[in-house]
């Protein structure tokens, strides 16, 4: 499992998957000059870190299980992502990666929790108030496994619709500002929605 770390400070955190819900998604990218961010993402991630909240992108990669890329290559996309970011005066606090396959078996990659828990070990979030938001069901799944809430970006992205007692989200959202509204409940938030930016 690969990480960089940034900054942290708080006890609660937003886990956030990263293609199709972070940035668009484009199949084994590593080039950053096709990383652009999701509509509304940079507004309500600066909400989010304004209410307290750390940010850790949790990321199955397994084009590096399947060779298309090395570890290394994720480095610069993950610069890019602190670019665009920091447009909206808001940056990532850790990113975690799975590098393996569907078919390792291994426990960090979703929907297993492992990604998840092992994040909260080493940036001291308590699971209970924090969340996780995805694109797709295994997103929810490995959220809910590891004990926090769980918001399902609805925006077209899952397909399957494979049910389960752990695939339920607490909530299902049409975009990352209804997203930031739920989560930010009660705290004074900033609700100006924002453009796309562009590396």
């Amino acid at each position: 499992m690969a990480v960089v770390l940034t900054e942290t400070e708080t006890g609660k955190a937003v886990f956030i998957d990263k293609d199709g819900t972070l940035v668009r998604d484009v199949p084994y990218n590593v080039d950053p000059r096709y990383i652009r961010l999701t509509v509304g993402a940079g507004p309500a991630l600066r909400n989010m870190k304004n209410a307290g909240y750390k940010l850790i992108v949790i990321s199955n990669q397994s084009g590096i299980a399947r060779g298309l890329f090395e570890e290394k290559d994720l480095f610069p996309v993950n610069g890019c992502i602190q670019s665009l970011l920091a447009q909206y005066d808001v940056s990532i606090d850790a990113f975690y990666y799975c590098p393996h396959g569907p078919a390792d078996g291994c426990q960090c990659r979703k929907p297993m929790p492992g990604m998840i828990l092992k994040a909260a070990k080493d940036q001291g979030v308590h699971l209970q108030a924090s969340w996780m938001i995805g694109d797709i069901l295994n997103d929810v799944e490995a959220g809910n496994r590891a004990g926090c809430r769980t918001i399902h970006l609805d925006n077209g992205n899952e397909t399957e619709w494979v049910k389960g007692s752990d695939r339920e989200p607490v909530y299902s959202v049409r975009d990352w500002m209804e997203a930031a509204e739920i989560i930010c409940q009660g705290a004074n938030c900033d609700t100006v929605r924002g453009e796309v930016a562009h590396c």
